[in-house]
């Protein structure tokens, strides 16, 4: 019962991910913290930061929820939900996206998803940025590598280091 709620879950995210795992960050946390209580928001924050910090793509997080939630096997099943029904999509849609590439619904489209994708990931930052008990010092040290971001022309290990520095110290 539990792997099929896995594969449901996030199937369904993995439908409304524009801008990959980080943008639907705040539903899975919702999702998985307050209504299927696989794990606390401690441990889910824990579990994203270790899916961030391993080498490779951003939906490692799914992984862990799943072997949180039901061992390798849910590991299994959360990663094969989260990566085939956003494949199929995307293979039918890039058909549909070449064939019509001169459509001025396309051009619309390509307009309205590029804001859609970073409101989508900031909340997903403000998901990890406020634990059970705000910190101002996460949103200092956020707040500061966004405007470092922005403004800073280095390379952004260096302020992704920093950022990692001044949590270590501040917290």
């Amino acid at each position: 019962m539990i792997l099929a709620d896995i594969a449901v879950t996030f199937g369904v995210l993995s439908l409304i991910a524009f801008g990959g795992m980080p943008a639907v960050m705040p539903e899975m946390q919702r999702l998985v913290v307050d209504v299927k209580g696989w794990t606390t928001h401690a441990e889910f924050i824990q579990l994203f930061a270790i899916a961030q910090a391993a080498p490779g793509p951003n939906v490692l997080i799914v992984s862990l929820v799943g072997w949180r939630a039901a061992g390798l096997t849910g590991a299994i099943v959360a990663l094969l939900a989260v990566c085939a029904p956003a494949a199929v999509l995307s293979w039918w849609i890039a058909g549909l996206w070449e064939r019509f590439k001169e459509s001025p619904w396309r051009i619309a489209i390509q307009r309205a998803i590029a804001p859609l994708v970073v409101g989508l990931t900031l909340s997903g930052g403000y998901v990890i940025c406020t634990p059970e008990t705000p910190d101002w010092r996460l949103w200092t040290i956020a707040a500061a590598s966004a405007t470092a971001f922005l403004t800073l022309k280095i390379n952004p290990l260096w302020i992704l280091a920093a950022g990692g520095t001044a949590g270590a110290f501040l917290l």
